[in-house]
């Protein structure tokens, strides 16, 4: 299992980061790997479903909030908190905690903001604990 942790540092992602999930949301898509986007609240959830539409005019991203009965048939599934939704092949966390049930390969997208990073830290302590690969790239 791998976890890989992006760090924000170009002026693009450090004014909307979310752009950041979309851009990983689009690899992972255009490989053909399920992917979850466990998000903060609700709404984030809905700030990134939007974003999802309209980042890349050139680009069809199969997304929706999870919670609907074709979620298994969904590419990209946005989980709000309090939505259970079974492990996929990618996991991209946007919560403070790591979470419990990752498939291959989570990816963590960390704010430029130095407070954001703290936490961040003890996520990368509890995946190497659980016996991640765990790699940083600077974006």
């Amino acid at each position: 299992m791998r976890a890989d942790f992006y760090l924000i540092d170009k002026p693009r992602f450090r004014e909307q980061p979310l752009l950041l999930v979309c851009e990983l949301a689009k690899k992972a898509c255009a490989a053909q790997q399920p992917t979850l986007i466990l998000c903060r609240d609700f709404g984030q959830a809905e700030a990134i479903d939007d974003l999802l539409w309209s980042f890349d005019a050139d680009a069809f991203i199969p997304h929706q909030l999870a919670g609907d009965d074709d979620d298994a048939e969904t590419a990209v599934l946005v989980v709000p908190p309090g939505i259970d939704t079974p492990a996929r092949p990618l996991t991209i966390n946007l919560r403070d905690d790591c979470p419990a049930d990752v498939g291959e390969r989570v990816l963590e997208v960390v704010a430029a903001d130095p407070s954001a990073r703290e936490g961040s830290r003890d996520r990368w302590r509890e995946y190497l604990r659980r016996g991640f690969q765990v790699n940083k790239h600077d974006m």
